[in-house]
């Protein structure tokens, strides 16, 4: 049983969404595909920033060239550049936001990938040292001081794993279960963070924000 942040298929987790095939099953949010709308609040939030830089962890799954891609296409309608850094470990993200001072990005967007969440204290440490406003994927960001973030709601997504979970234990096979997907997302913006960062977020931004941590 998996709950994950991309495309399934594409990761060679499943053989198909309808029927998975093998031995597993779970739900996604099909997270990488949300770049766009990530950058599209970026841009809401700091319709000056003239330059955002997007974080990934290269050569993990297939998903992050669709994110990518994503991304740059989304930049290209607004007409704004994107700056991809990598980083596969600790040093690596350090090195990553040394360069995002070095190329003058005015923001940062954080990819959903199990390394950035495990480092969280370490990014959020950096953004916060260098005043860099950034976008989240997972609301465990913003409650620990990001600036505000974009993706599935946690509980939700675990809860309906958790039912799968139940019926394969029950007997069923997690072959014939067909891969779910998220149905709640959500914008959550802390102001604390923002005031440090002295932004004052618009108010068609806030009015889209499912929580506000003030």
């Amino acid at each position: 049983m998996f709950s994950a942040a991309g495309d399934p298929v594409q990761t060679g987790l499943v053989a198909n969404l309808n029927r998975p095939g093998g031995n597993v099953t779970g739900i996604t949010d099909f997270g990488v595909a949300l770049a766009a709308k990530r950058l599209e609040l970026l841009h809401e939030l700091l319709p000056s920033a003239a330059r955002f830089a997007v974080l990934v962890n290269p050569g993990v799954s297939p998903s992050i060239e669709l994110l990518i891609r994503e991304v740059q296409a989304a930049a290209t309608v607004i007409g704004r550049q994107v700056e991809v850094l990598t980083a596969g470990n600790s040093h690596e993200i350090d090195a990553a936001f040394a360069s995002l001072l070095q190329r003058r990005a005015d923001a940062l967007m954080v990819s959903p990938q199990a390394l950035f969440l495990s480092r969280r204290a370490q990014i959020l440490t950096q953004t916060a040292r260098h005043a860099v406003p950034a976008m989240y994927p997972d609301r465990e960001f913003v409650e620990a001081g990001g600036l505000m973030s974009y993706g599935s709601n946690t509980f939700d997504r675990e809860r309906q794993a958790g039912l799968y979970a139940g019926r394969v234990l029950k007997g069923e096979k997690p072959s014939d279960l067909p891969i779910m997907r998220a149905t709640k997302f959500e914008l959550v913006i802390n102001l604390q963070t923002a005031k440090v960062l002295g932004l004052d977020i618009p108010a068609t931004v806030l009015a889209r924000a499912d929580e506000v941590i003030e």
